[in-house]
């Protein structure tokens, strides 16, 4: 079956999947009946509606899944939505373990992609927790009570950058280490970077 919103990234991907080949063929077919466009990016099937993501194919060792860019905001009908970790805010996936089970849900994917669409084409946006709920760490709160540019710098940066690096100098359990991280990205933060930038 030859479809012109079929993306020849796409194909090479398939031709390398070895474990969930058949299950990212089914849901490749089923995200395209949508009438979405197929692009690649995160090294993964994205499909996309007017350039803006509406669900993205992926595998992992146990699972694979289809993710909703902005599954928070789905009714979830069915309860198959999965938050994959606490702190992803928008995303959901449904998972699957067989392609089998891809075939029995065919009609319930479809009306959660385009449930998607319409959460889209409707314009709207996960309401992202509030920057106060995130609880500075410490030796971070001193850096920005010390420079006001730091702080500046801080709250210029996107919601989910910021989360990132609270997130990331929260972890180390001695404040030693948690103070050399935070040195170690402040001039990051000044220079308006994320973590991984």
């Amino acid at each position: 079956m030859t479809n012109s919103r079929m993306n020849p990234k796409v194909d090479g991907f398939l031709r390398k999947s070895k474990k969930w080949k058949e299950e990212f063929e089914k849901l490749r077919n089923i995200v395209l009946d949508c009438g979405l466009t197929e692009d690649f990016k995160w090294m993964h099937p994205c499909y996309t509606l007017e350039n803006k993501n509406i669900v993205l194919i992926h595998g992992f060792k146990d699972y694979c899944a289809l993710l909703f860019h902005k599954g928070a905001l789905l009714q979830d009908a069915h309860g198959i939505l999965i938050q994959q970790t606490e702190n992803v805010q928008a995303a959901r996936q449904i998972r699957f373990t067989n392609v089998q089970e891809i075939i029995e849900m065919e009609p319930i994917l479809k009306a959660y992609i385009y449930e998607a669409i319409e959460v889209e084409k409707a314009g709207l946006e996960v309401d992202f927790k509030a920057k106060t709920e995130l609880a500075f760490p410490e030796e971070f709160q001193k850096k920005v009570d010390e420079n006001p540019d730091l702080k500046t710098a801080f709250d210029a940066l996107t919601p989910g950058r910021q989360r990132a690096y609270i997130l990331y100098f929260s972890v180390p359990k001695q404040s030693k280490t948690r103070e050399s991280r935070v040195e170690k990205y402040m001039q990051h933060i000044l220079d308006g970077k994320g973590l991984n930038d």
